[in-house]
């Protein structure tokens, strides 16, 4: 315990501790939706590599390391190598400020401003995504990049929005203390930011139905088309990650972290974070994909303003009870959900028609 006082010592061990924690939970992930996904459409999923195909993303993992690497000759080698790189590292380092337990915080770094951290760090994604659009000299690769990049600017912002009700709620940044805010999780005193801000995570991390940026019947599967081999690899391994993620600050800023009954902090949020996971797996089973322009219609005229709606009413329910939201607010936001989606849907127009709730 004494070597974990150095600083280095303990960012070294920490840090190995994040990436095999992350690794684990993609691998529990993949298997996980794709039995998942085998049980919604009515067959096995994997089940012939070791016990119940549980070696499946081993196997897949292998297949990825012996395939040829290859580098468009006119391409700009150095940021095509970069890119992979710059889209997947950005997502462990998330990890280093999300609270796993009560009585240590976070496993890095404990900041006041961890949220604002968060959004801050996801951003650089999208510079990964236009780095390898850009540099695979492919004009597809190139439109399908511009397209990515465009979803996540788009949906950022009312997910920022939609984190902000969080914030106003519980008075701080840092997610330890939105964390132990939260003697009733905040998904029922706030379901329409909720609502927004899993909409806006789906787009993210281009699950569906906003995944046709990655489709193959779009552009030829997107910004990735060039890579191949372990580059590939780290794209697909970004996209899990980002989801671990994701769905680990949803589970934080809305499910009560770590917090439950009987079972060990850290068994609760695992457990939590396969829960968000489950509802994604559903989405994808049940919903087809949106239309480009349906995409963005969606973000902009649909998403922003009922964000921009719920912070203006969180503001007003805060400044009326200051000290903490009574029970009732609860039963109030869910009506003003109700009705606010209902409402707005009929006002609001994609390409093909009306959205309908």
């Amino acid at each position: 315990m004494y070597l974990l006082d150095n600083y280095w010592i303990h960012f070294a061990v920490f840090s190995v501790g994040i990436l095999a924690f992350v690794i684990i939970m993609v691998m529990g992930f993949i298997y996980f939706e794709r039995r998942g996904i085998g049980r919604f459409q009515v067959r096995q999923g994997p089940n012939r590599t070791g016990p119940m195909g549980m070696l499946q993303p081993v196997a897949d993992a292998i297949k990825v390391l012996i395939k040829e690497d290859i580098i468009p000759a006119r391409g700009d080698k150095i940021i095509f190598w970069l890119a992979p790189l710059v889209t997947f590292v950005p997502v462990l380092m998330i990890f280093a400020v999300v609270p796993f337990r009560s009585g240590a915080p976070a496993l890095l770094a404990d900041l006041n401003i961890g949220i604002l951290y968060v959004v801050a760090v996801s951003s650089i994604v999208s510079v990964g995504v236009f780095m390898a659009g850009w540099s695979s000299n492919n004009k597809y690769s190139l439109l399908g990049a511009m397209r990515d990049v465009a979803q996540l600017v788009s949906y950022e912002i009312p997910l920022a929005l939609s984190i902000m009700g969080v914030v106003l709620i519980t008075g701080s940044l840092s997610l330890t203390d939105i964390v132990e805010a939260q003697s009733i999780p905040l998904v029922f005193l706030q379901p329409l930011g909720f609502f927004i801000f899993f909409i806006a995570v789906l787009a993210e991390v281009n699950r569906t139905p906003f995944d046709l940026l990655e489709a193959d019947s779009e552009i030829v599967a997107g910004f990735n088309i060039e890579y191949s081999g372990m580059k590939f690899a780290l794209f697909y391994l970004a996209e899990y990650c980002e989801t671990v993620v994701l769905s680990a600050i949803a589970v934080t800023l809305f499910f009560g972290g770590w917090k439950g009954p009987v079972l060990p902090p850290f068994l609760w949020f695992v457990i939590k974070i396969f829960a968000v996971f489950f509802v994604i797996i559903w989405i994808r089973s049940t919903i087809p994909r949106f239309r480009i322009d349906q995409v963005m219609g969606f973000a902009w005229k649909f998403l922003l303003p009922l964000a921009l709606i719920n912070l203006v009413i969180i503001g007003i329910q805060v400044l009326i009870w200051k000290e903490a939201l009574p029970w009732f607010v609860i039963i109030l936001n869910i009506a003003i959900m109700a009705i606010l989606v209902l409402v707005w849907s009929r006002f609001f127009k994609l390409g093909g028609g009306r959205v309908e709730v």
